[in-house]
């Protein structure tokens, strides 16, 4: 990790009753762990990988402040989506439960303004669906952080990303009102429906105006940079069951009977995306706290085996969350 200090103007920070315009200083025998207790993950997802000018331009980005780690990376270049997972501290106004400081807040719109800059969405192409070049962003509290924090963190940045970018934003989960799902929301924007032979996403998705309302941002779609979505939710590990099948029919109706939506683990939710010439993925997130990894991958073999498919051995896209905090706190404490 870079720890290299930018020199751009630092977003206002409350301590008392004063304004400051960055955190007071640390004293030199201090570190994180000692100074604060409520962290935040932020997993930002992008639409390319297959450019390393705009991955590189992205990554210098991410290294603007040395107390914002980027703890994992996941490029695939057949869904042409990275993921960056990012974590840092929060301060929040213990008599509103707001938060008023977290680092992350500006290395995020600044990673998001070089993906903006690198990206073009009307010549992006993958199999996995998107509608934004910064797609999804979802925020998970770590350490003593609470769900209202991360909540809190999530609404600031979607209000930064709608103002700063005029690009829609739908908030979604903790963040929204009425706690509407990111499923949902996508379900009505056509999300998962591919407009490119068949199996695959292709430029512009979305019409030039909305059908349904954004909570921030304008409700006309730039065709160059789509729309986001912006949540918090507990935290998900990522994991990928591919089988051994290119009929992406049969390997949806596998995905559909093992989610919560679908009457299969609860909280389970999935994706059947084709991955290369004889492999479909079923794409999981999953909340480690009621379904393990070990159970998405029996009931997938299960149900493949009535069906004659083969499955292979799934795998982790992610650290898990006991793991990120500890390994940011190593990091930031060097």
């Amino acid at each position: 990790m870079e720890l290299d200090q930018a020199d751009e103007k630092l977003l206002p920070f409350f301590h008392g009753n004063k304004v400051l315009s960055s955190p007071p200083a640390p004293n030199a025998k201090d570190n994180l762990s000692m100074m604060h207790s409520k962290f935040i993950c932020c997993k930002l997802y992008i639409s390319e990988s297959r450019n390393p000018t705009a991955i590189a331009a992205i990554d210098l980005a991410a290294k603007t402040d040395p107390q914002v780690a980027v703890l994992s990376k996941f490029e695939d270049s057949l869904y042409n989506r990275i993921r960056y997972t990012l974590v840092s501290y929060i301060i929040d106004d213990s008599s509103t439960g707001e938060v008023i400081y977290s680092p992350i807040r500006k290395v995020l719109l600044a990673m998001m303004e070089a993906a903006f800059s690198a990206i073009n969405l009307k010549l992006h192409s993958g199999a996995h669906p998107r509608m934004g070049v910064n797609d999804d962003l979802s925020f998970h509290p770590l350490g003593q952080a609470t769900m209202e924090d991360a909540a809190s963190l999530a609404k600031q940045v979607a209000s930064d990303i709608g103002n700063d970018f005029q690009v829609p934003v739908f908030l979604y989960a903790a963040a929204h009102p009425t706690g509407k799902s990111v499923g949902a929301i996508r379900r009505e924007l056509g999300y998962y429906r591919p407009n490119h032979m068949g199996n695959q996403w292709s430029g512009t998705m979305l019409p030039d105006v909305l059908p349904i309302r954004p909570d921030e941002g304008p409700t006309n779609v730039s065709s160059e940079r789509g729309a986001t979505t912006v949540g918090a939710t507990p935290f998900l590990e990522g994991y990928n069951v591919p089988v051994l099948s290119k009929d992406v029919a049969t390997v949806r109706r596998i995905t559909r009977s093992l989610t919560g939506r679908g009457g299969g683990l609860p909280t389970v939710q999935a994706l059947a995306l084709l991955h290369g010439d004889d492999c479909t993925e079923i794409a999981c997130l999953l909340d480690p706290d009621h379904v393990s990894a070990y159970q998405v991958q029996t009931v997938v073999e299960q149900i493949a085996a009535e069906q004659g498919l083969e499955v292979e051995k799934g795998y982790f896209t992610d650290l898990t969350k006991d793991r990120m905090l500890d390994k940011y706190l190593k990091i930031t404490d060097e």
